[in-house]
């Protein structure tokens, strides 16, 4: 399948620094604004959560199986774009199995999306003080969406999913606020080493808005805690 580009003029570059250990992007303007990744992984209950998986089977164990999972969505996030950019060059790949094999299963997801507005592209709200960068941003089934491409050892319940969705309502509030573009749906698709992708295609919520808020709201306080502010 060859995908078609669509594509946006003049789309925004910016460059990242590290402060007190977090990612921020600059804006065009000179802002700095936290990664939206790293403020809703920030977030208490997902700590607590983190903390509480450690514990049950060790810190070792669990430092190998997040950098294995680290590894794995990044070869896959790379086979993914080489596919989309119509560029996919099997040869490169013989050397990741697990990553080519969930890509494959995953592949008539893929065939789904098309016109093709921005790939791994930076965005930022000057409303929201975030950004980041989005998968893709092109039609699912003929529908303007967000597209999120996750990994994952096994399908994950509804509840675990939910912070995708809030992170991909801020890229829509990203996209509305920089081009006037409006998505109807999220669509969040799930490699799993089973080898069946899970896909979940949801409307921008206002809860998701709401959680995000919060979210911002609890990363602020803790920053001004740590600064002093």
């Amino acid at each position: 399948m060859l995908f078609n580009h669509v594509g946006i003029d003049s789309p925004v570059e910016m460059n990242t620094v590290t402060i007190d250990g977090k990612r921020y992007y600059v804006t065009p303007e000179g802002n700095k604004y936290p990664s939206i990744t790293t403020v809703i992984g920030s977030n208490a209950k997902k700590q607590a959560g983190l903390a509480k998986w450690r514990a049950k089977i060790g810190k070792s164990k669990a430092q190998a199986k997040s950098t294995n999972s680290a590894t794995r969505g990044t070869r896959y996030h790379k086979l993914v774009e080489d596919y989309i950019n119509n560029q996919l060059d099997k040869t490169k790949y013989h050397d990741m199995p697990l990553p080519w094999f969930m890509f494959n299963k995953s592949q008539k997801v893929l065939d789904r999306i098309n016109n093709i507005y921005l790939q791994e592209a930076a965005l930022y709200s000057d409303v929201l003080k975030l950004a980041g960068r989005v998968d893709c941003i092109a039609e699912f089934d003929g529908v303007l969406s967000i597209i999120d491409f996750k990994t994952s050892a096994e399908k994950k319940r509804e509840e675990y999913l939910v912070d995708y969705y809030v992170q991909e309502c801020g890229y829509a509030c990203m996209l509305q606020e920089l081009y006037g573009i409006t998505v109807q749906q999220l669509v969040t698709i799930v490699a799993t080493e089973e080898g069946e992708p899970q896909v979940s295609v949801v409307k921008p919520k206002k809860e998701y808005l709401i959680l995000l808020q919060e979210y911002i709201q609890e990363y602020e306080n803790k920053h001004a805690k740590r600064t002093g502010g």
